[in-house]
Parts: C-alpha cells; sequence; structure tokens
C-alpha cells in the first residue's frame, strides 16, 4: 500500500469518525447548552422589563442562575462540555465539509471555522466560571476592555469601526435568515408531525430575528465607540438589552426582544431534537 492510498484510508477514516455518533451526540448536546443559556438570558432580559434589574442579562448571569441552584456547580460544567460538543461538531465540520463546489465548501468551511471559535471562546468561559474564576465576567465589561485595547493599536479606529459594522452585518443575517426559515434545510421533517414544524417555525422566526437584532444592536454601540473613540460606549448584552427599554416605543421593545431570545432556546432544543447532523 503506497503512501497516497494510506492518505486516502486515512482521510476516509477521519471522516468517518468526525460523522458518526459521538460528533452527533456532541452536536445535540451542544444545542440543548446553547439553548438553555438563550432562555436564562431571555427571562433575566423580562425580569429587567418588569422592574427587576438586579442581576446581569448575559451569559455571566445565567451562569450565576445556575450556580445557584441545586447541583449547580455540577449544571455548569454539564453545560461547559456541551458548548465543547458544539465547537468539535463545528470543528468537524470544517475540516470534513462537503457538498457543492470549491468556493462553496470553502466558504462553508470558513463560516464553520468562525463558528468553532465562537463556541470554544464561550465553552471556555463557562468552565472558567465552573472552575471559580472570573473568566465569564459582565458581558459589557469585556467589549469594554475589548474596546478599549483596540482603540489603542494602530489604526485602532478603524479595526473597531471595521469589527462593529461587522457584527451589525452579522446580526442582521442571522435575522434575515431567521425570517426565510433557512434553518428549514436542516431539518428532518419527515420525523417531525404537524405541530411540531409549527412549533420550530415560530420559535426559529421569533428567536433568530430577536437574536439577529441583538446582535446587530451591540454591533452599533460598537461602532460608536469607535467614531466617538469612546470605548465605554461599546456595549455587551446586558446594557444593549437595557438600552432597548430607552427607546421610544419603552420597555415593550425589551420585552419583545427578551421573549424572542426565550424562543430562541426552546428553538436550540427542537434543533437538538430535529436538526439532520
Amino acid at each position: 500500500m503506497n503512501a497516497r492510498t494510506m492518505t486516502l484510508h486515512g482521510r476516509a477514516g477521519a471522516r468517518k469518525v468526525a460523522n458518526g455518533s459521538v460528533v452527533e451526540s456532541a452536536a445535540r448536546w451542544g444545542f440543548v447548552a446553547r439553548g438553555v443559556i438563550y432562555l436564562l438570558v431571555g427571562v433575566l432580559a423580562l425580569h429587567i422589563a418588569f422592574g427587576d434589574g438586579g442581576r446581569q442579562a448575559d451569559r455571566g448571569g445565567a451562569l450565576a442562575e445556575l450556580s445557584e441552584q441545586p447541583f449547580g456547580s455540577l449544571l455548569l460544567w454539564t453545560l461547559g462540555a456541551g458548548l465543547v460538543g458544539m465547537a468539535l461538531w463545528r470543528l468537524s465540520e470544517t475540516l470534513f465539509q462537503a457538498g457543492g463546489g470549491d468556493d462553496h465548501r470553502t466558504g462553508k468551511r470558513l463560516l464553520s471555522a468562525g463558528r468553532c471559535l465562537f463556541y470554544a471562546f464561550v465553552a471556555y468561559s463557562v468552565l472558567a466560571f465552573a472552575a471559580g474564576e472570573s473568566g465569564s465576567g459582565s458581558s459589557d465589561k469585556q467589549s469594554q476592555d475589548v474596546t478599549a485595547r483596540a482603540l489603542e493599536l494602530p489604526a485602532g479606529q478603524w479595526i473597531v469601526g471595521v469589527a462593529g459594522a461587522g457584527v451589525v452585518v452579522a446580526g442582521a443575517w442571522v435575522a434575515v435568515r431567521a425570517a426565510l426559515r433557512k434553518y428549514g434545510r436542516h431539518l428532518k421533517r419527515g420525523a417531525m408531525s404537524r405541530r411540531a414544524r409549527q412549533f420550530v417555525d415560530v420559535t426559529g422566526v421569533g428567536g433568530g430575528v430577536a437574536r439577529g437584532l441583538l446582535f446587530a444592536a451591540v454591533g452599533v454601540f460598537v461602532v460608536r465607540a469607535a467614531i466617538a473613540y469612546e470605548p465605554d460606549r461599546a456595549k455587551g448584552f446586558d446594557d444593549t438589552l437595557r438600552s432597548f427599554a430607552g427607546t421610544p416605543a419603552g420597555p415593550w421593545l425589551l420585552v419583545l426582544v427578551a421573549a424572542g431570545l426565550v424562543l430562541f432556546g426552546f428553538f436550540s432544543f427542537c434543533m437538538a431534537r430535529w436538526r439532520r447532523v
């Protein structure tokens, strides 16, 4: 057996592992973990909308809420493990993405790589919190610190401005894809009842649009921080959600977005059940 044949066999074996039940289970547990976080952030945001603003409506607040529950430490470690599973699934997509032409496949792999890095960071922050470190922290403080460091770089204003604009575009992309129900192509519709499909559409559209709006708003604040050269103008999830209550729509816009995040949590649970992996 020559070296090329051995290489092909090795790649085929690696692809089989990547598409196997272990990675599938990791991906499904990752969707559950993502759903728990968004569900809790949405509930915390609803508390803020109705006058109870004692806890941050972001990942840190969600983790703090979990830590106070019975077996809280175990819940946090389990959540972190699920997010590691999500990152590993996205890594397998990056390495073994199939389908489409070369350009299409390259774009899919780059998108999967970005998602892998994102979920790896989130998993790290959750596991750091579970280990008693301050890794998760306030999303507002993290956003301001990162913005401040970036502004100190050569052409820092441009870097921060472009990054913020990228987040705005990404948020709009998420919202539009949700509104168009692009998630449908990934579902096992044959295994779903009519009511299940309706529930997925309600949670997928409502949740995805709310999630996209939140990301876009975060990006707008980053752009404003770059223009003003003031890192304190950057906001994380918590301050961005609170800012919705200050719009002409009052707290009702915050209620709608918060409810949408709750819906996205349930949508993630549906994806854990019915998404093709």
